[in-house]
């Protein structure tokens, strides 16, 4: 049972200089160069921004996404099927009512969003490793209403399933971020194994894509590539490997952060229409040493990505800091670092990434990442013992 918590880890902690020793280790792949200047191994940051850390509560089972309440609440999951919501310093009991998650190795109940609308509708959507016929599995999206007492969740549907479903336990991406229309963007990833990899490249399935979907009735928008017909309506772009970070930025624009192999997370601005180039191209080699196909990093018709990390930080959960508490940090990325054991800032200028910073280093496992209405910053360790921990000045 999660347990409430006000702990002070560190007080005061200062930023030690990570991207600097990260960028002092060598890459996985060293024969590889940047398409650019500034795509990897930006310079460390160092403008003074210093964090301490407060357990806000502990003792989650491997929590993996959160979305703020307009009453200033938290609906966090949990990934063995567990949905809470944390509000005025209570922490509810799991709510009633999902749907049967697979939670074998990287499934289970993953992110969980909020529409601007929620104070009138009480809708919650979710995304999930969704048993299928035979033994498979599938990202899918659900979405619910939240009783008037935070107990339980009612009128539950699920909107979208990806196709085709596959028997793999692995890479269900599965980031959830609204547009500015109230349309849902939705990350998938392509499933691991070596055969649905390929299908990434393949517009007619819904493995390794961004979808751009009606949050209604999970059907793609007119707006999107496919709409009218040569691959899956749903779609917005492919390309890609296992998508577990997305959001928005201050003009309203998508990002996207996603797991390479050994030495090729990336950090991309997925455009309707574009191929992102997995597994035909791809920064890093696989865990084998060996090179992913032709270990080409570049080819005509494929977009390269804004930033990547060889060797990787093992991204998940995005946010764009708009906060009163760090003014210099407005407009920068923050990635959880799974593997990196960190919360990632990245300096953003013009699209580029200028510098890179490594904040709460050693935290644990971060998997989702939040700015709170105070301008703090609140992250998710993914844990048996599991943790949402507030990052103040």
């Amino acid at each position: 049972m999660p347990r409430l918590c006000t702990l002070s880890l560190l007080a005061g902690l200062a930023a030690t200089p990570a991207a600097a020793q990260l960028n002092q280790q060598p890459p996985n792949a060293p024969d590889q160069q940047p398409a650019f200047d500034g795509q990897t191994r930006a310079p460390e940051l160092t403008d003074g921004v210093h964090v301490k850390q407060d357990v806000v509560v502990s003792g989650f089972d491997h929590p993996w996404g959160m979305a703020a309440l307009p009453d200033g609440g938290w609906v966090i999951t949990e990934r063995p099927g567990k949905m809470r919501i944390l509000a005025d310093g209570k922490l509810s009991e799991p709510l009633s009512g999902l749907p049967q998650v697979d939670t074998r190795k990287q499934g289970g109940l993953l992110d969980v969003a909020v529409r601007d609308d929620f104070a009138q509708t009480r809708r919650l959507w979710w995304s999930f490793a969704e048993p299928r016929d035979g033994g498979k599995t599938s990202t899918s999206v659900a979405t619910g209403t939240l009783s008037a007492d935070g107990t339980a969740i009612s009128d539950v549907r699920v909107i979208f399933r990806q196709e085709p479903a596959w028997d793999s336990t692995m890479h269900y991406g599965s980031r959830l971020v609204f547009d500015a229309d109230g349309m849902l963007f939705v990350t998938t990833g392509e499933r691991s194994l070596p055969e649905p990899r390929k299908l990434a490249q393949d517009v007619n399935t819904h493995l390794g894509k961004v979808l751009r979907i009606d949050p209604e009735t999970g059907r793609g928008l007119p707006g999107n590539p496919f709409a009218q017909g040569g691959g899956q309506p749903e779609i917005w772009s492919w390309g890609h490997r296992n998508l577990q970070a997305a959001a928005l930025d201050g003009q309203g624009r998508l990002w996207t952060v996603e797991h390479g192999a050994k030495g090729g997370d990336e950090l991309n601005m997925p455009q309707a229409g574009r191929n992102y180039g997995w597994p035909i191209i791809t920064y890093g080699e696989d865990y084998s040493g060996k090179p992913i196909g032709k270990g080409i990093t570049a080819q005509d018709g494929m977009e390269q990505p804004v930033y990547y990390w060889d060797p990787v930080i093992a991204p998940s959960g995005l946010v764009f800091y708009d906060g009163a508490m760090f003014p210099e940090m407005r407009g920068d990325a923050l990635i959880g670092g799974l593997k990196s054991q960190s919360l990632v800032r990245l300096k953003m200028s013009e699209g580029r990434v200028t510098g890179e910073q490594h904040l709460a280093e050693g935290i644990g496992r971060v998997r989702d990442v939040a700015v709170d209405a105070d301008g703090s910053m609140l992250i998710l360790t993914d844990a048996d013992d599991g943790a949402l921990i507030r990052l103040t000045r």
